[in-house]
């Protein structure tokens, strides 16, 4: 299994340093969030895509896909599927494909050539999908959000971003025999703790206490930091000394 953190910023001196906008790719034809993905290398390269999960509805993590629809439609040849969550698919239905915010392709699409499929995840129902497993287990967010697990015949993985403390997503991590890795938010330094606590997000501290519920060995990879707060979130987290704690780096291929 391979995974990637698509970078988002377009300049060559942020480039490695700050993320903006979050979308992992799962051995480049399946994507968990589209924050970036309609801006990534070229439209070829984003139609290797078949599958795109969404985690929830915030801009960071749906933002360009209405863009990306629009870079790989091909009539009468090509269909990606958006996997969300009820809540997730009324938002895009209501709040962006809306002859407003953008064009509504789900009433455009056609049944023999649409635009896009919409497909329902239901929580702890586990989707196969290109080799692929993908469990979504619901997270505490301010928003209806899902964390995913991840799996293929020979590794798992847990993809856990905009959350704050939970229990549910480590309950079926820890069942898990061939978790590898997880891939944990960590938002806000603690000098915002009170913004964490209050928008649903983790902190260093918070960021150590859920990294306590993981029963097995597993890298744990630290994502989703603020770009503004970057610097001062890695400082925190490093201080931590936390057992196969690695800052994730963006555009990397990490392989399972």
């Amino acid at each position: 299994m391979k995974i990637t953190l698509v970078p988002s910023s377009v300049t060559e001196r942020t480039r490695d340093q700050h993320q903006y906008l979050t979308t992992f790719l799962i051995n480049d034809n399946i994507a968990i969030d589209a924050g970036c993905l309609g801006l990534m290398g070229t439209a070829q390269d984003q139609a290797r895509i078949q599958h795109v999960f969404l985690t929830h509805a915030h801009i960071d993590h749906i933002g360009s896909l209405p863009v990306f629809v629009e870079n790989v439609y091909e009539e009468g040849s090509y269909s990606v599927t958006i996997h969300g969550s009820g809540h997730l698919l009324q938002c895009l239905k209501q709040d962006i494909f809306n002859d407003r915010v953008w064009p509504d392709f789900v009433s455009l699409s056609r049944p023999e050539d649409p635009f896009l499929k919409l497909a329902l995840l239901e929580p702890g129902r586990t989707v196969e999908v290109e080799g692929v497993r993908i469990t979504p287990v619901p997270v505490d967010h301010v928003v209806p959000t899902f964390g995913f697990l991840i799996e293929d015949e020979r590794a798992a993985v847990a993809i856990v971003t905009d959350t704050g403390p939970s229990d549910a997503i480590w309950e079926r991590a820890n069942a898990l025999p061939k978790l590898k890795a997880v891939f944990l938010e960590a938002t806000f330094p603690e000098a915002l703790s009170w913004l964490a606590e209050a928008s649903k997000h983790l902190t260093p501290s918070k960021f150590a206490g859920e990294v306590q519920k993981l029963a097995r060995p597993a890298t744990i990879y630290a994502i989703h930091l603020k770009a503004r707060f970057r610097a001062e979130i890695i400082k925190e987290l490093k201080a931590l000394r936390l057992a196969d704690l690695k800052i994730a780096q963006f555009g990397r291929p990490y392989s399972f």
